[in-house]
């Protein structure tokens, strides 16, 4: 089975591409899915974010802005929470790529924002990196309101730039026009499982 690692930063486009490849039937395991399911209702994280972080959580999952204030206050928190959440994130992406591998899949994609922050690069056979122009970013970033500039410029400065993640990558998707980005998407999947796979 053959992984391919998708990442970008904030704004490339991302997640449009990863239903790019989802709907050309590529089974994709999304990092920050994951995230929202271990800390919403029910949701593995919960309880023990809640040992670590009292009146964190409720019936419906972990209280993000509560996580956050209580991280501000003591940047400790930041490393609790994390040595909670990485394992349990590991242990998901672990049984998706089990249980693909027992159905003869032939490729998989690993859809993770900090894929080379966060050393992940080196589970995957293949690395595709999706990009577009500052500008494009910039403007599609804060044309969605849900951050100020500066919260932009700030999960900018934890991510690997652009451009070096480009010389990492194994294949650049532009995803400046949709169709540009789709046509390299299948161009993607011509060139690793052969051109039969839609």
């Amino acid at each position: 089975m053959i992984i391919l690692g998708l990442t970008g930063s904030i704004g490339m486009g991302k997640s449009t591409t990863a239903e790019m490849f989802s709907s050309s039937g590529v089974p994709v395991w999304d990092a920050d899915s994951t995230v929202h399911k271990i800390y919403g209702k029910n949701g593995s994280a919960v309880q023990v974010i809640e040992t670590v972080v009292p009146g964190s959580t409720s019936e419906t999952g972990v209280n993000r802005a509560a996580l956050k204030d209580a991280i501000s206050d003591d940047p400790t928190v930041l490393k609790q929470i994390e040595a909670i959440v990485h394992p349990l994130v590991a242990e998901d992406r672990q049984a998706f790529l089990e249980a693909e591998r027992e159905k003869g899949t032939a490729l998989v994609v690993l859809d993770v924002s900090l894929l080379f922050e966060t050393g992940h690069e080196k589970l995957c056979d293949y690395i595709a990196v999706v990009s577009v122009d500052a500008k494009t970013q910039r403007t599609r970033v804060l044309g969605r309101g849900t951050m100020t500039a500066v919260q932009f410029e700030t999960i900018l400065a934890k991510q690997l730039p652009d451009a070096e993640k480009r010389t990492h990558a194994d294949f650049i998707i532009e995803t400046a026009t949709i169709s540009s980005a789709r046509e390299t998407v299948i161009a993607i999947l011509d060139k690793l499982i052969g051109p039969d796979h839609a």
